[in-house]
């Protein structure tokens, strides 16, 4: 695997403090699925009760994991449930290893913590089309369920690390009719980011009580406006997952609570936001605002095209306000776009107007924008309402190096 000499320079100066979701319990282990000297497995716990959610890659080659997770999701909650996680395999592309390979952990889980096959969830991600080493998981899942604590969040976050240079989680605690409901959430991601589920894996834990069909549309819907509008590298995994769990410890109901669907977004968006930060070699985070396209739809195809572009993040890398780029990728992206009406600006300054470039325009100021470690791109096609924001990060050599042995 490629050498990660520094953490990220867009990451946070710590792992937040997040609060202990009753209801959930968790534990790691080192079981050398790829990695020496590091926590590679993770096991979380669920009291009876809990629904749970969860969206996945769009990939027409997803993974044994990802297959198996969807055929779950919407059971009975009456029984506990259990989420297991390794890292340095993905388990993708494996044929009937994988899928044997999945029957093997998710039975070992069910028989070792007595529940239902059916309630436990699994997870893998890493290098695709390798056989899973499974007896190395398996051998270890008994030391899991024996040493949960519900302190554990945090080591969990390390352990489903794969390029990432930084564990990733966020939090949200609110007051829903006099009541505290926390939620809490980590994930992983650096590379192969994209949307349709942008190698990412998300698990998100509630003590608010949520019907599932409800839980299952929150979730959904609020994918859409967070990770499915981050991409990295443009290309999209075959392991993405998004699990999440509503324990209902509580006792507070918050399934027609707008005030929790806001929340649960924001705890979504940070998470998306600090994958973008952890961009594979990224020195730079870019939000793209596209405003005045035919339709949102349409600004968020505007918004990927710029967001994609080798040649808008290279000049991003090379602090170069090179807006003709941003003209170049809108042009090519499919959507209704009118030359002579499109504006755009770096930051605060108009470097293009009304299909030309900014009677106001200066060179030094749109470069001074570029030299900061986050870049705002604004793009205005001047046509009708739609809008949508997106985020990226730049393209540098750090990308190439990472990914250009990542197998070895």
């Amino acid at each position: 695997m490629g050498t990660i000499t520094k953490v990220s320079p867009l990451a946070p100066a710590a792992f937040p403090e997040l609060p202990v979701i009753d209801g959930v319990s968790f534990a790691t282990a080192a079981a050398g699925v790829k990695y020496q000297g590091r926590t590679d497995v993770m096991l979380a716990r669920l009291i009876p009760g809990t629904t749970i959610a969860g969206v996945f890659t769009r990939s027409k080659t997803r993974s044994a994991p990802v297959l198996d997770c969807q055929s779950k999701i919407g059971g009975a909650s009456d029984a506990g449930a259990a989420i297991l996680v390794n890292s340095g395999n993905s388990n993708a592309f494996t044929g009937r290893s994988g899928v044997e390979a999945v029957a093997a952990i998710t039975k070992a889980v069910a028989d070792t913590c007595d529940i239902p096959q059916t309630r436990v969830f699994t997870s893998s991600t890493g290098v695709i089309g390798e056989p899973l080493p499974f007896d190395r998981v398996t051998a270890v899942i008994g030391d899991l369920a024996a040493h949960q604590q519900t302190t554990g969040i945090s080591a969990a976050a390390k352990a489903i690390m794969t390029t990432d240079t930084f564990p990733k989680g966020a939090s949200a605690t609110i007051e829903i009719d006099g009541k505290t409901v926390s939620i809490a959430g980590i994930a992983k991601g650096s590379g192969m980011i994209a949307p349709d589920m942008a190698t990412m894996l998300v698990y998100i834990f509630t003590d608010a009580k949520v019907e599932q069909s409800t839980l299952q549309e929150m979730v959904s819907a609020q994918t859409d406006k967070t990770f499915n509008c981050i991409t990295v590298d443009s290309d999209t995994s075959t392991s993405d997952s998004l699990i999440l769990a509503a324990t209902g410890a509580s006792g507070v109901d918050a399934t027609n609570s707008p005030a929790f669907r806001q929340a649960l977004h924001g705890v979504m968006l940070d998470l998306a936001h600090q994958v973008v930060r952890d961009g594979e070699g990224a020195s730079k985070f870019v939000e793209i605002v596209v405003t005045g396209a035919a339709s949102d739809a349409d600004a968020k195809v505007h918004g990927m095209a710029i967001a994609n572009s080798p040649l808008i993040k290279t000049a991003i890398a090379g602090e170069d306000p090179n807006w003709g780029r941003v003209v170049m990728a809108i042009g090519k992206s499919g959507a209704d776009a009118d030359r002579d009406r499109l504006s755009i600006r770096f930051g605060d300054v108009q470097v293009a107007k009304d299909g030309w470039r900014s009677p106001d325009y200066s060179e030094e100021a749109a470069a001074a924008h570029m030299k900061g470690e986050n870049i705002q791109i604004g793009v205005d096609l001047g046509i009708g309402s739609g809008t949508a924001t997106v985020w990226t990060c730049d393209l540098t050599h750090g990308y190439i190096e990472i990914n250009a042995d990542y197998r070895s």
